[in-house]
């Protein structure tokens, strides 16, 4: 017979110094409330996989008024929407949309393939996206020299935060890529590609490339505590065999019907002609649920099960390296701390 394991109140929880000091570092931040907004229907490069040109949101017309993007945004601000996420096709495409959406809501984020410059006075948090070195770029996404041209417009400016994406071609590329990005003082914090809806190709992970994966995800968190973002417990939310959903039960309106409170009362996702479908509304439309273990949604779905994860010091202490990787991807100015954890925890069984 085993022995019962001690229940903890959370004024336990936290009465360690140095989890009390992380945890009202990060709920400082609980007042962040995001939504999506597609900023532009073209872009120059095409991608194996992408998720933009999945779906009808790619069937949107494109506004381009200025004026409507900004009674938008202050029509989001009035109801609560504090963040915002600027996406789509390549926002990069259209800087004077994104410095409208900047101005109203000055915290947010834009992914971006890297290769046009974001102008500097819109001051978001910008995700380059890389999907391997060169070689392999040259393939899935039809652009030369992509990394060097990337960390050239990118050069010392703290804005940028390059999101590795791991397939299952490109899993050693992570050790050479990271090093070049430690060599030219970027950081990187790491993305698992997410099957889109109806997709079979070559790029879907395997149980065996997911644990391929989680071993290089740690050797380079190890080998690079200053250049990596990312934590222990962000390795195992998003490389093991269930993903995000059957994990943690995801929170986005797409697979969350409840409209009480949280994500599913306050997100929305905006395509280029500013309408929105409750439906189809998640992080990263049109992805395949069952295999989603996107960087971008267990930033809102993990960080969202605190209560869960409050169960005892080393529990609690991993999830709290989540909320501060996920602040310190997103967020402009927020500096990611050490690391608390660095156990292999068990994802907190559904209540």
């Amino acid at each position: 017979m085993s022995a019962q394991q001690p229940h903890y109140k959370f004024s336990d929880i936290i009465a360690d110094p140095l989890i009390r000091e992380r945890w009202e570092k990060v709920r400082r931040y609980f007042f962040l409330r995001e939504s999506t907004y597609d900023m532009s229907n073209r872009c120059n490069i095409r991608c194996e996989g992408c998720y933009y040109f999945t779906g009808e949101k790619q069937f949107a017309a494109e506004n381009n008024d200025e004026k409507s993007w900004r009674q938008l945004l202050q029509s989001e601000k009035e109801r609560g929407i504090t963040f915002a996420v600027l996406a789509g096709a390549e926002p990069s495409l259209v800087p004077q949309l994104c410095e409208v959406c900047f101005r109203e809501i000055p915290l947010g984020a834009i992914a971006t393939n890297g290769l046009k410059t974001i102008p500097r006075e819109i001051d978001y948090r910008i995700h380059i996206s890389v999907w391997g070195n060169d070689q392999t770029s040259q393939i899935i996404r039809k652009a030369p020299n992509m990394l060097a041209r990337q960390i050239a417009n990118y050069k010392d400016d703290p804005r940028a935060v390059f999101v590795y994406t791991f397939t299952p071609v490109n899993i050693d590329e992570a050790l050479e890529v990271t090093e070049l990005l430690a060599d030219n003082g970027q950081h990187i914090t790491f993305n698992m590609f997410s099957a889109p809806v109806g997709y079979q190709g070559h790029l879907r992970h395997t149980p065996e490339t997911l644990q391929k994966t989680r071993e290089i995800m740690s050797r380079l968190l190890t080998e690079y505590p200053h250049t990596v973002l990312f934590s222990t417990y962000n390795i195992v939310a998003h490389t093991e065999k269930q993903a995000l959903h059957e994990l943690f039960s995801c929170s986005y309106p797409r697979m969350n019907p409840s409209t009480d409170i949280g994500l599913g009362r306050s997100f929305r996702q905006y395509r280029t002609d500013l309408q929105w479908d409750r439906d189809a509304a998640c992080c990263v439309p049109d992805t395949d649920c069952d295999d989603c273990r996107h960087y971008a949604a267990g930033s809102a779905v993990v960080t969202a099960r605190m209560y869960r994860h409050a169960t005892d010091p080393v529990t609690f202490s991993a999830w709290l390296d989540y909320v501060d990787t996920y602040l310190a991807v997103w967020v402009r100015g927020y500096d990611k701390g050490q690391n608390l954890c660095n156990t292999f925890i068990i994802p907190p069984p559904k209540n």
